[in-house]
């Protein structure tokens, strides 16, 4: 069993695009990676000392965020904001080669597959500290069903089976069924685990 939090962020020829746009706003406008989590389960296969494959299965929420507000100080005391969220939420099939460099110390890379489960986008603004918006929509129809990845990092296992790890999934296929935008899944992993 294995869980933990997520830092996800969309890169691309697109999110360039946007972030130079964000970078003309003056401060007014920012993106955000979206904090979220996954779980799921492995299997630790021996193949030879200090030598594993892992197969895994996961649910992992995936995603962006962008926030802004009113780009006229006069107006601050307002503190009138629009964040937009992109909530995509995966079932990630990862193979990992595990090479063990130490006592219980790891590193380990692979490739990854993921099944887009849903995709929502979610809308809030507000003034004055109320939300005058908070809806979302339904976005799984634009975006591509299968993801493929590498994903790699480091982690260590206790001799009690409890493993700690932290790695980086970087998406090889556009999100984008229709192939109109550039972008790519990007996913900072931080895990605790137990292996039985």
């Amino acid at each position: 069993m294995r869980a933990g939090v997520n830092l996800a962020d969309w890169e691309g020829e697109t999110m360039q695009s946007v972030q130079d746009l964000i970078d003309m706003s003056a401060g007014y406008a920012s993106r955000e990676m979206r904090t979220g989590f996954h779980v799921g389960t492995y299997l630790s296969i021996p193949v030879a000392p200090g030598f594993e494959i892992e197969p895994g299965l996961q649910y992992s929420q995936k995603g962006m965020v962008l926030r802004g507000r009113i780009p006229l100080e006069q107006f601050d005391f307002v503190n009138a904001n629009v964040t937009l969220t992109n909530k995509a939420e995966y079932l990630d099939l990862p193979v990992l080669a595990k090479v063990y460099v130490g006592e219980g110390f790891h590193i380990f890379a692979g490739p990854q597959v993921s099944y887009l489960l849903s995709n929502k986008v979610s809308a809030e603004a507000g003034a004055f500290g109320f939300k005058a918006l908070n809806q979302e929509w339904d976005m799984k129809s634009g975006f591509r069903e299968l993801d493929v990845a590498v994903t790699g990092g480091l982690g260590y296992k206790f001799a009690s089976g409890l493993n700690i790890s932290a790695g980086y999934d970087y998406g090889l296929s556009s999100i984008d069924s229709r192939n109109n935008f550039d972008t790519f899944n990007r996913v900072i992993k931080a895990s605790v685990g137990f292996t039985f």
